[in-house]
């Protein structure tokens, strides 16, 4: 069947059209008020209409594409389809209502906006008219109020002017009078002495560590300073240091204008010569008189020092913060480097602590210390000392993580050196003027300190007490025989826990039998012979007249009997009754006088006792006197410092040779072999050191209350004494053994002296001329023991022994 045109048409689906727009009423133009604000307001009202047919031309646009997408939408799918005339018909209907609405506001806008501007028009006419009218009313009292007017503010700005000039004038010749004060005749200006540290070097030159007050410093000179911490703390502390005099003229002005602004003090205009003068002649304060002494100052010490100088001074004046004063000990504190050595990052960080060190300390506040050392570069670039990259890479680089605090001596050694200085008249002549020299006055000492045989005292006397809750400690010190310089000084484990030093201070403690060395030596010097025959049996009675008791009766060591014996064989097995008659039969007055020619020089009293060692020594003096032995008899005063300078250079103390012969080198050569025998095969075995020429002789105090043992090298000497630094404690059941010189004593003396010996070449005592000595085990021996050989009891009376 076939469809008409007709049908065709009334089947298609209709699409409903909007109507055409109504037409919008024009405003009448132009309106009834002709003010300047109501024709802007009819000029906006325009600009409104032109914006509402223009987007009714979009919308009409919009709708007639609408017809293009409807054709289009005809060959789709009819799900496609129905959802598109949807979104189509939403989208007209919000165009169609917006349409709507512009239509039907525009006149009652433009309505109320005419009549808001006939309003405000009325309301300004009337408002010009009493103006106008007061105005009139009141012209000749304006006319005369201006006229004050006028005369008031130019008064005031000519005053103003006036006070300004004047200002800058007086303060541009109060300047200028302080420069030409400085020439006229007057006191000078004399500035304190700059305290600074005293370094202490060891005998290979190395620094051992730094003495000094709370202010560590070390002055260099201004050629020993990095150029670019110059520039640095000038471009932040006084960028005209070079133009000016000791006072900036322009720095003041700057400085009271911006604290006038500023209703407070947020300025000053100190330059580096009034800031040396205010850290060092200048009382603290904030008074105006201070402030002009200041300036006076200033200028004279500038004039009279000049620029170079006073930029010097101050450098190695000014804190740093962290206890470091000056730039020297700041680059090291905070760099562990030379100011010489500074780059630009640690540079600009010095200079911003000095404004104010604990605000900017990078350790405790690095952002703020950060921010700081950025204005500190930008400065400098402002002021073309660094480029810009180099200012972009230093800004860069991390703020130092922790201080390096200068070594401070803390060791036994240090503390006798500083001590005897303290005591030495020629550093001062009161002891307040020796502290001051020693801690401030930038002393270089020299001391005989062998680092190497320090530490590895130190580790013996460590390594080598008992671990058993006895508290005990031990005390080492080395001579160099053939100079008297001591090489090592030890006192205890820890100098921080107990800094009293046994080894050199105090009355010492009873050596035991190491004295019997000295009875050994006058028996000699009296013509015995080595293998002379002595009496050892026991029981011994030596009379003591008007001592306590009378008689004295010593025992042998733990209960040992002998008979007739050699002086050789005496020594070797420590035989009391030996030398207690011995040392009788000699004199003991006699025996005391070899005792200090060797090098004793605690007070000896001549008792009988005293050849078993009763009397206290230290070890440093025990240890000197062996080594006038190792020296073939030649005695050299012992010293801890070698030479003491000044700061500029100068010597204050220089070691005297002291040298002298305390006996024949023949006496001293049959001594050093019967000692040699004591280590050989006598109560000193445990000492030996291998490969090496070792003399020596142990000593036990009474009652194990003291153990040592003393002994020598050809090229070294040394004293090792272990006790109760709390007093005279028996040292009974230490390890499960009673402490005598031969056991722990001469362990750390062989542990010593085997890392000492290490390092140097095997050397041979000199044999004495002619002196035939007995095979060991020729001498006829009745032993009889007690604890030694397992009984229980030991015979009472026991004397001091081996």
């Amino acid at each position: 069947m076939s469809v008409t045109t007709e049908q065709r048409e009334r089947e298609r689906p209709r699409i409903s059209r909007p109507l055409p727009p109504r037409p919008v009423p024009t405003p009448r133009w132009p309106p009834r008020t002709s003010s300047p604000l109501a024709t802007a307001a009819w000029c906006a009202a325009g600009v409104w209409a032109a914006v509402a047919r223009i987007a009714a031309f979009l919308v009409d646009g919009a709708i007639a594409g609408d017809e293009r997408i409807e054709r289009w939408a005809v060959g789709a799918s009819p799900r496609v389809r129905d959802r598109l005339f949807r979104a189509r018909a939403a989208l007209h209907a919000a165009g169609r209502a917006a349409k709507a609405w512009v239509v039907r506001t525009w006149p009652l806008f433009v309505a109320r906006l005419a009549a808001w501007t006939s309003a405000l028009g009325r309301h300004l006419r009337r408002a010009a008219v009493a103006a106008g009218a007061w105005l009139v009313t009141h012209r000749l009292a304006l006319r005369h109020v201006a006229a004050r007017t006028v005369k008031v503010g130019v008064a005031g700005t000519v005053l103003v002017v006036e006070l300004v000039v004047a200002m800058v004038a007086t303060v541009h010749a109060s300047v200028l009078a302080l420069s030409l004060s400085t020439r006229l005749p007057g006191s000078d200006v004399r500035l304190p002495p700059l305290t600074q540290r005293s370094t202490v070097y060891a005998a290979d030159g190395s620094v051992v560590g730094f003495l000094h007050y709370a202010q560590n410093r070390q002055p260099v000179p201004l050629s020993r300073i990095a150029p670019v911490l110059i520039r640095a703390v000038i471009d932040t502390e006084d960028a005209h240091y070079w133009r000016h005099g000791g006072v900036d003229a322009g720095a003041v002005l700057r400085a009271l204008k911006t604290n006038v602004l500023a209703a407070r003090i947020r300025q000053g205009g100190s330059t580096i010569a009034q800031q040396l003068v205010k850290n060092t002649l200048v009382p603290p304060g904030h008074d105006v008189g201070r402030k002009v002494r200041e300036m006076v100052l200033a200028e004279r010490l500038q004039h009279e020092l000049g620029k170079r100088a006073v930029l010097e001074r101050y450098l190695n004046t000014v804190y740093f913060g962290e206890g470091a004063y000056g730039v020297e000990a700041a680059a090291e504190t905070y760099f562990g480097t030379s100011a010489r050595g500074l780059r630009p990052a640690q540079a600009a960080l010095l200079a911003g602590l000095i404004q104010d060190p604990t605000g900017y300390d990078p350790l405790r506040a690095p952002d703020a210390a950060r921010a700081r050392r950025a204005t500190v570069l930008e400065l400098m670039a402002d002021h073309h000392h660094l480029l810009r990259r180099e200012v972009r890479a230093a800004a860069g680089e991390p703020l130092p993580a922790r201080v390096q605090a200068a070594p401070e001596p803390r060791d036994y050694f240090s503390d006798a050196v500083v001590q005897g200085l303290l005591a030495d008249p020629r550093i001062g002549k009161t002891r307040q003027r020796r502290y001051q020299q020693v801690f401030g006055g930038g002393l270089r000492i020299h001391t005989t300190l062998d680092p190497a045989l320090q530490r590895q005292a130190q580790a013996a006397i460590a390594g080598g007490l008992p671990r058993d809750g006895h508290h005990l400690s031990a005390a080492l010190a080395a001579v160099d025989p053939a100079t008297g310089a001591i090489r090592a000084v030890v006192g205890g484990t820890d100098f921080n826990s107990s800094q009293f030093d046994p080894a050199l201070a105090g009355a010492g403690r009873p050596p035991g039998s190491a004295f019997k060395v000295f009875t050994l030596v006058t028996a000699l010097e009296q013509g015995m012979s080595p293998n002379e025959i002595v009496d050892g049996s026991t029981p011994c009675r030596i009379p003591n007249p008007g001592g306590t008791p009378n008689p004295w009766t010593p025992e042998n060591f733990e209960g040992e009997a002998f008979g007739r014996l050699s002086l050789t064989d005496a020594t070797v097995h420590s035989v009391n009754c030996a030398y207690a008659r011995l040392a009788l039969r000699l004199g003991l007055t006699r025996v005391a006088e070899t005792a200090h020619r060797l090098g004793i020089l605690a007070p000896v009293q001549p008792v009988p006792s005293m050849t078993l060692g009763t009397n206290p020594v230290t070890p440093l003096q025990m240890a000197s006197a062996y080594a006038t032995l190792a020296a073939d008899g030649v005695r050299h005063s012992p010293h801890l410092v070698s030479e003491v300078d000044g700061p500029t250079g100068e010597t204050l103390i220089k070691a005297e040779e002291g040298t002298h012969r305390a006996m024949s080198a023949q006496v001293a050569r049959e001594t050093t072999e019967v000692l040699r025998e004591v280590v050989l095969r006598g109560t000193g075995r445990a000492a030996a050191v291998a490969g090496r020429d070792v003399a020596g002789k142990t000593g036990t105090a009474e009652d194990y209350q003291d153990a040592w043992f003393v002994g020598y090298t050809p090229t070294l000497a040394a004293a090792v004494w272990m006790g109760d630094p709390a007093g005279e404690v028996p040292m009974r059941g230490v390890e499960g053994i009673n402490v005598v010189g031969g056991t722990f004593p001469a362990q750390m003396w062989s542990a010593f002296m085997t890392q000492a010996e290490a390092a140097q070449p095997p050397a041979a005592f000199p044999p004495p001329d002619g002196v035939p000595f007995l095979p060991s085990g020729t001498t006829q021996v009745t032993t009889w023991c007690s604890a030694s050989c397992g009984r229980q009891q030991q015979p009472p009376g026991i004397s001091p022994g081996a």
